[in-house]
């Protein structure tokens, strides 16, 4: 199955996590591949704690407001290369894409590549792509599709980014 978490709104990646949270405790083996983000979040702390998730990042740092870098592509091929070798391994039940549809809108990976990649996928890997603006083709393949849509926000009053919250 291909779920897909978008929309404008907070808490894509934090359904992923559940998602994967879920999973784990069922038994199963999860890998959960961040595109674009590097650096400490705070779910990194306890999720390495849980012996069948593993978490990768795969940016450089931040530059959404700037145009991508050649080190930016190549995280994000790294990160491709990644999902790639998890799947050979077919040591894992759960693949978490997350920043996926991001990285895809960015231009950081080619959408045909990511569609083919998961479509020649054994059936039983269950795969959750999150971020914004998902691409058509995504959508399209996909078994669930959840926007997350934004009503109101904090940012807006100028309320920063919280530890524990937000990041």
């Amino acid at each position: 199955m291909i779920q897909i978490y978008t929309g404008n709104g907070k808490g894509k990646t934090t359904a992923a996590l559940g998602l994967a949270l879920r999973a784990a405790g069922a038994g199963l083996k999860v890998y959960i591949c961040q595109f674009i983000k590097k650096g400490h979040y705070s779910e990194l702390k306890c999720l390495k704690k849980i012996p069948n998730i593993k978490i990768e990042q795969f940016g450089a740092g931040c530059f959404i407001k700037v145009k991508p870098r050649k080190k930016d592509l190549a995280a994000a091929c790294r990160g491709l290369k990644s999902i790639k070798a998890a799947i050979a391994r077919q040591d894992c039940d759960v693949i978490i894409l997350d920043e996926m549809n991001t990285a895809l809108k960015l231009k950081l990976l080619n959408v045909d590549d990511v569609v083919e990649l998961i479509g020649r996928a054994p059936r039983d890997i269950e795969f959750i792509l999150t971020g914004r603006d998902a691409p058509r083709e995504i959508l399209r393949c996909a078994d669930l599709v959840s926007e997350i849509k934004a009503i109101k926000h904090y940012y807006n009053k100028g309320i920063k980014a919280r530890k524990g919250i937000e990041y």
